[in-house]
């Protein structure tokens, strides 16, 4: 067990690595005059620093970085060091900090913030917020310098090479197929040094964690074992908050799935857990490597894109069944012959392994029907009050998906209750499938618990992805319906789904099969499934974006809330940024680099109100 410093002994914590600059030191204090401190408050509606004098039996404890209480307005209030032994402005009368609250974020991660708050347009507190302990630590293990120690190789020697070819690269993409197994390419990684792996699966970065500690590798996984991630000499393991990790020196920083949108704060600031890793680990000098069975074109435009041979990619994809609907029968709805026959039971799709031939079916429409028309006139069933669109939730009301407004299913031109469904949803197609099957079908949408063992055939939306294990057959309804999404990245994040599938049917061996219902058989996502080809969906994107001005090839921000009309008039018209809107009070700023955007966000003085600035929106 290791034995635990004494509280707030700070040791050799924070002392930069080799490769790093030394921090010039403070002014030699006189013996009998205060040390002060400069203070970030832990408020992010307050952007200045304040200077506080330290009692002289706090000083010990006191780094940069370490979250202390301070007085300020006539209360206390957390915050953390970011400046020791500085010079107070003359005159002033500084009042001394009330206490030391624990261990906080080390000196280079509170320099990474400031970045960071200037990156994505936030507040700095925001961020460090982020980067500490969710419990205030008061003391961390003890390491007594103890050295890293490496894990005994077990990649292949493709593998080997792959990760000695990303070493050498300042950032570089490993492109693995969906189910191939990460663990070899992370220990040969490992062989450098301590790693800091980034995910956005608690349960795969916890998995991959237990697995490198069997092989007698020190691990901390975050958020529980902040502590020991700070004392350092270990892997550091976690998901997006990983990217503030308190690890002092890690070796190689890799991002696991790099494409997924969960690396992506949703509150502002919209930071990016793969940014922010290129940023830290450019700052502390160690390559970055990116992993993903599907690059974003982010990530292709920072490096080079290291690819495995074509056997192993192809044996990393299951078997994709493209069911081409453009001749289907019109009567024929979401489920073609080869679905019918995998439900039940016949022909290969139903002879598939898994979990004793589980069938996974993927529809993202909740309720009982996403489109009514009336069966005696055809109108469209619309909303008495604002005319949107109406849909039927499972207790068979209409509801309005522009005002909310509530309504019985009467036809609003001739009065009849008969509604043809013409978009169904989740539980309207559980009902059919039942019907086809002949047995028993679970839904599951967001809010739902796994279902049980025994369940053979399921559907639901995308989050059934994420609360099931294994499956025989996982088969896409509408695949259409996520090509053709009015979002800029729909192709990316439709291959990001099948990618999700494809994690539930495991490797080609197995036998399993992703059955994709589409219109568009030679849409680029479907060929990238059905060839085992990611670069097809990316050059194709590349080839769309580019002419459109669409990220990454340039920087956007978003910009609403009720200050946003006067934020946009102190704004103006700087030279080289367009400036977009309003459409539904929200407008779009857009420039060639990030560098021009971020200061030009930066010089804009902030209207009272609210504000929401989303650099890099996921959604335009």
């Amino acid at each position: 067990m290791p034995v635990e410093q004494p509280s707030f002994d700070l040791g050799d914590a924070d002392a930069p690595a080799p490769h790093r600059p030394q921090p010039p030191a403070p002014e030699p204090r006189a013996p009998d005059a205060p040390l002060v401190v400069r203070v970030r408050p832990d408020q992010p509606a307050i952007a200045r620093l304040f200077d506080y004098t330290v009692p002289a039996s706090l000083v010990e404890h006191i780094r940069v970085g370490t979250m202390v209480r301070i007085p300020l307005h006539g209360r206390r209030v957390g915050g953390w060091v970011v400046a020791v032994g500085v010079e107070p402005d003359t005159g002033l009368t500084l009042q001394p900090i009330a206490g030391v609250s624990g261990w906080g974020p080390p000196p280079e991660v509170v320099e990474l913030a400031d970045w960071a708050a200037w990156r994505w347009a936030g507040r700095p507190a925001s961020i460090l917020r982020t980067a500490s302990p969710a419990r205030m630590v008061r003391a961390v293990p003890r390491r007594d310098g103890a050295p890293f120690t490496a894990p005994v190789a077990v990649a292949t020697t493709e593998l080997t090479d792959l990760a000695a070819e990303a070493l050498a690269q300042s950032v570089s993409t490993v492109r693995l197929p969906p189910t191939a197994d990460v663990h070899p390419l992370l220990v040969a990684l490992a062989a450098r040094g301590p790693l800091l792996v980034i995910g956005p699966s608690a349960t795969t970065m916890r998995r991959l964690a237990l697995r490198l500690r069997r092989a007698g590798v020190g691990v901390a996984l975050l958020p529980d074992e902040w502590a020991g991630a700070r004392a350092g000499a270990v892997c550091v393991f976690g998901t997006r908050a990983a990217a503030w990790a308190p690890i002092a020196e890690p070796a190689v920083i890799v991002v696991l799935d790099e494409h997924d949108e969960a690396l992506q704060q949703e509150q502002a600031p919209t930071w990016n857990g793969r940014d922010v890793a290129i940023e830290r680990a450019r700052r502390a000098g160690v390559p970055c490597v990116l992993v993903s069975p599907m690059p974003s074109l982010e990530a292709v435009a920072r490096g080079p894109v290291l690819v495995p041979s074509r056997a192993t990619e192809r044996a990393g994809w299951p078997i994709v069944d493209v069911v081409d609907r453009r001749d289907a029968a019109p009567g024929e709805g979401l489920f073609s012959d080869r679905l019918v026959a995998a439900l039940r039971r016949e022909g290969p799709a139903g002879g598939a392994g898994g979990a004793a031939g589980r069938i996974v079916c993927l529809l993202n429409r909740k309720g009982r029907s996403r489109l009514l028309a009336c069966a005696g006139c055809g109108a469209i069933a619309t909303c008495a009050e604002c005319q949107g669109a109406v849909v039927q939730g499972d207790d068979g009301q209409l509801v309005c998906t522009r005002c909310t407004a509530t309504r019985p299913p009467v036809c609003t031109g001739c009065g009849t209750t008969r509604l043809r469904n013409l978009r169904a949803g989740v539980s309207r197609v559980r009902e059919e499938l039942e019907a086809l099957a002949r047995e028993p079908v679970i839904d599951i949408t967001a809010g739902s618990t796994p279902p049980r063992a025994d369940a053979r055939i399921i559907i639901g939306t995308e989050a059934a992805l994420h609360l099931i294990d294994d499956a025989a057959v996982v088969a896409l309804l509408d695949l259409d319906q996520e090509l053709l999404a009015p979002r800029y990245r729909a192709a990316e994040e439709t291959l990001a789904l099948l990618v999700r599938a494809a994690r539930l049917l495991g490797p080609r061996e197995r036998g399993g099969r992703l059955l994709l219902q589409t219109r568009l058989p030679d849409h680029p996502v479907v060929l990238a499934a059905l060839h085992a080809d990611p670069a097809r969906v990316s050059d194709a994107d590349a080839l769309r974006r580019r002419p459109l001005g669409l990220p990454p090839f340039r920087a956007s921000a978003a910009v609403s809330g009720a200050a946003a009309p006067a934020w946009i008039a102190a704004l103006g018209a700087p030279p080289g940024i367009d400036v977009l809107g309003p459409a539904e009070d929200r407008w779009l700023l857009r420039a060639d680099d990030h560098r021009l955007l971020c200061d030009t966000i930066a010089r804009v003085p902030r209207p009272p109100g609210r504000l929401r600035i989303e650099v890099d929106p996921m959604r335009l």
